[in-house]
């Protein structure tokens, strides 16, 4: 067995997977608003350091909704949105030939639902050769239960983290390391206000 490797925000893009108010309206208000919070510091992560994000939105989208105007007013200019028809993302021409030209080999998932397009487009995803982290708190669904869908990812080969760990490894250069100067240079001072850890 090889070791789970780190995430590198120089080889990493990222997937936010159907988050539209078809999907956010069957959560209660309470986690509802929890995932907004949480989803707008991940949002704002990938901004700051440039991370190449897509996002996708299952059709008709004048039925199940754009990109939320709050959310989208976080999103990065590193951030393209996609229209699919499928639950795996990559089985979209489109989408498959943006992946292929960012020349990325580790990709980043959030989004719903965690036992349909996340499971499919995760599997799909393994199958293009991509090393797959999906972000536990930033997956929902409107099933009571995903158990199922969440072990045969791990089974596929998935990482499953938290947040809080993405928000580290990802910033540990900003934060006290060798290359923090470097960093700050090219990308600006760090935003204090971003939370490194998701609301529970």
């Amino acid at each position: 067995m090889t070791g789970t490797k780190r995430i590198l925000a120089d080889q990493c893009c990222s997937a936010i997977i159907d988050y539209q108010d078809c999907f956010l309206e069957q959560l209660e208000p309470r986690s509802r608003a929890r995932l907004g919070r949480n989803m707008t510091s991940f949002a704002r992560l990938l901004a700051y350091l440039r991370i190449p994000t897509m996002v996708t939105l299952e059709r008709p989208v004048d039925r199940k909704g754009a990109v939320p105007p709050r959310f989208k007013a976080t999103l990065g200019s590193a951030t393209k949105v996609f229209e699919k028809s499928f639950f795996d993302l990559t089985k979209e021409k489109p989408i498959r030939t943006y992946l292929k030209g960012l020349k990325k080999k580790q990709i980043v998932v959030a989004g719903c639902e965690t036992d349909v397009c996340v499971l499919q487009s995760c599997l799909g995803l393994l199958d293009l050769g991509f090393d797959v982290f999906a972000v536990e708190e930033l997956l929902f669904s409107s099933a009571s239960r995903t158990d199922a869908a969440v072990e045969r990812l791990k089974n596929a080969g998935v990482i499953f983290l938290t947040y809080k760990t993405l928000f580290f490894e990802l910033t540990e250069a900003v934060a006290d390391g060798p290359h923090a100067d470097k960093m700050i240079a090219r990308l600006g001072a760090f935003p204090d206000d971003l939370s490194e850890d998701a609301e529970h």
